[in-house]
């Protein structure tokens, strides 16, 4: 392709050229061109390209556009996309030739391609998109709104967030396009936006709605459901442990947020959910005595490692790691075996990791050929990294059972480096 040649005069020449169209991706690189002919060229094309189909040029130039953005001369499309997509009258030099382009697109024109933008899968358009969309003020309250509860990147979200809550403040509370622009951010699956929505039914009159939102899945949206019931003369941690006594069975969400308000007399309450039927029950019983500085002793943390719900597992895991150097490694090496489940084997081997010794290494062999692609790639890597003279000069281990571990994990290793491990265990003798 002659506009990807490397000598700038065929380049040149190429953009020239109008024996048939060209591609719109290569006439935007050669815009950022080090050549200046091929780069007054391109832009001269691409505009003519802008000013024949804006929506067809916009649509499929603005994602290369903005992956070009960073280079030297890459602010300029921006800027063209941006003029014309905002109806501003071109700065002068912008449009490159006179006649090119008259003006930037209709009113309408430019509305429906960025509404096109607005649903692109490429996260930089979208973004894009609505900050050409706030500064145009296209939208109002409900349709702000419903964008930020439906947009799935956090980035994105919280522009259309921002931009709701502040057409809420200078929207009357109460209207019917206020309370649908509160439900819409209420209903986000991101916590910043729905955050956002219980942050704003306070100034719209509806803090009752706040216990809703107490056992939220997100804990910076069970702050601010805290912070709106403190606000309207309650008692969240009241009312969390109503939510935790509840005889329906307590939420994990509740359970937690008992632990982010808790008190020591939480604890015994906290403690008795450790025997829930629920798993994510019991995770969050163990995370909020962990948080409360209540943590059961080693020997249950232990059994706890052995517990059925994966979640359980990795919240005793955490509660062992500060004092694994304390632990007695048998128990630990016991469940790094296939025998036990995968959630016990990983939690102990990250514990047994944690405390050093040369029971990691036993384990580790073991695992090298461990069913599951993650544990197993950790076992190797802890293998291959794993110092085998210090174990030899330390006397961590007798040298009989180093070679035999070596031997076990020979194919974990290159001839060469085979060869220098089994020296280092020699060099010591």
């Amino acid at each position: 392709m002659l506009l990807c040649h490397p000598d700038g005069r065929v380049r040149e020449e190429a953009l020239g050229a109008r024996r048939a169209p060209m591609p719109l991706p290569l006439v935007v690189v050669r815009c950022t061109d080090p050549v200046p002919q091929v780069r007054a060229r391109a832009r001269r094309v691409l505009v003519r390209a802008l000013a024949a189909d804006a929506p067809y040029t916009v649509s499929t130039a603005v994602p290369l556009v903005l992956r070009l953005a960073g280079r030297q001369q890459g602010a300029w499309a921006v800027e063209l996309f941006e003029a014309a997509l905002r109806l501003r009258p071109p700065r002068p030099g912008q449009w490159w030739e006179v006649g090119l382009l008259t003006g930037p697109p209709s009113r309408k024109e430019a509305d429906g391609i960025l509404a096109g933008l607005r649903g692109a899968a490429h996260l930089p358009t979208r973004r894009f998109a609505a900050r050409i969309s706030l500064a145009r003020g296209v939208l109002d309250l409900p349709e702000l709104a419903r964008h930020a509860g439906a947009e799935r990147d956090p980035a994105t979200a919280r522009i259309w967030a921002d931009a709701a809550l502040t057409a809420l403040a200078a929207a009357r509370a109460g209207t019917p396009a206020a309370r649908a622009a509160i439900d819409a951010l209420l209903g986000s699956p991101l916590p910043g936006v729905r955050s956002a929505g219980v942050t704003a039914l306070r100034a719209a009159g509806r803090t009752a709605e706040a216990d809703r939102y107490l056992a939220d899945r997100s804990a910076p949206v069970r702050a601010c459901a805290r912070w709106l019931v403190g606000q309207d003369g309650g008692d969240p941690h009241a009312r969390y442990r109503r939510l935790v006594s509840d005889p329906a069975g307590p939420s994990p969400y509740a359970v937690a947020g008992l632990a982010e308000c808790g008190r020591a007399d939480d604890v015994p309450l906290l403690r008795e959910l450790l025997g829930h039927a629920v798993g994510r029950v019991r995770a969050a019983a163990l995370a909020g005595l962990r948080q409360l500085g209540a943590v059961p002793d080693s020997t249950e943390l232990l059994a706890l490692l052995d517990d059925p719900a994966p979640s359980v597992a990795r919240e005793a895991c955490r509660a062992l790691l500060p004092v694994a150097g304390r632990l007695d490694p048998g128990p630990l090496v016991a469940r790094c075996t296939p025998r036990a489940g995968l959630h016990v084997r990983r939690a102990a081997f990250r514990v047994l990791r944690a405390r050093g010794g040369i029971e990691v290494l036993r384990a580790a062999v073991a695992l090298s050929s461990d069913w599951e692609p993650k544990l197993r790639g950790v076992a190797r890597a802890t293998v291959r990294g794993w110092d085998w003279r210090l174990a030899r000069c330390t006397g961590q281990s007798d040298p009989a059972e180093l070679a035999a571990l070596l031997r076990r994990s020979a194919h974990l290793f290159s001839a060469a480096e085979l060869a220098d491990r089994r020296a280092r265990l020699r060099s010591v003798e």
